[in-house]
């Protein structure tokens, strides 16, 4: 017997610095959160409650767009990043006790780490994109528009500052952050290591090929042909 275990052990596939790193890996999980809490308190939410700072123009209709929107999208995130605390903590891997029926039930691996894995494929393509579009729009390569009913005036150039070295690397680091987790996570609930490897190459591709979308459509201006 232990000869066996021995020899499985010498036939199973060595993993990658990478692997054996999101393995034993917790604390992407934590740094999230906390990057999730201070952009929706000090961003999202002052935002909300009318701060001017990291604003490059004036909107129209405040009250009824971006002071919402900024709110909303503020307790979004930090849902967000509660989530990928639930990701490495045990009560995240069980149905609430307050659900009916279906209560201290595993929650399926594949309802956790669908939604976390597209939601990383946005923050990464979200922040890639608008890093590389915002660097050719002050190097004078590409032009940027906006809705012209959403705004009064709008300083792009300073837009596009706070986008670059602000906002857009948020997303970056977010995404990074969430798709570690992701990947600790999988492998904490038993994904298969050929399965990792393999999933994790089609994922690569797509977050590619997503954010070749996301620049295309900024760079070319048909962002409304694609919004819904």
């Amino acid at each position: 017997m232990q000869q066996t275990t021995m020899n499985d052990m010498a036939l199973a596939p060595k993993r990658s610095a990478f692997e054996r790193f999101t393995k034993r890996a917790v604390w992407p999980a934590y740094a999230g959160c906390v990057w999730a809490i201070v952009y929706a308190v000090f961003v999202r939410f002052y935002q909300a409650a009318g701060g001017t700072i990291g604003m490059s123009g004036q909107p129209r209709n405040p009250e009824l767009g971006l002071y919402m929107a900024s709110y909303l999208a503020g307790v979004l995130i930090l849902i967000c990043g509660f989530i990928l605390l639930g990701l490495v903590k045990p009560w995240g891997r069980t149905v609430p006790a307050w659900v009916p029926w279906i209560a201290g039930k595993p929650i399926p691996r594949a309802v956790i780490l669908i939604p976390t894995l597209l939601c990383t494929a946005f923050l990464l393509a979200h922040g890639a994109a608008g890093i590389v579009t915002r660097a050719l729009f002050l190097a004078g390569i590409i032009a940027i528009n906006l809705p012209k009913q959403c705004w009064i005036d709008m300083d792009l150039h300073g837009m596009a500052l706070w986008d670059l070295l602000v906002y857009e690397p948020w997303f970056l680091v977010m995404g990074l952050l969430s798709g570690l987790t992701a990947a600790h996570y999988a492998q904490a609930s038993g994904v298969s290591l050929p399965a990792l490897r393999h999933g994790t190459t089609l994922y690569l591709i797509f977050v590619v090929l997503l954010t070749m979308l996301f620049t295309c459509s900024i760079a070319f201006d048909f962002v409304d042909k694609i919004s819904f």
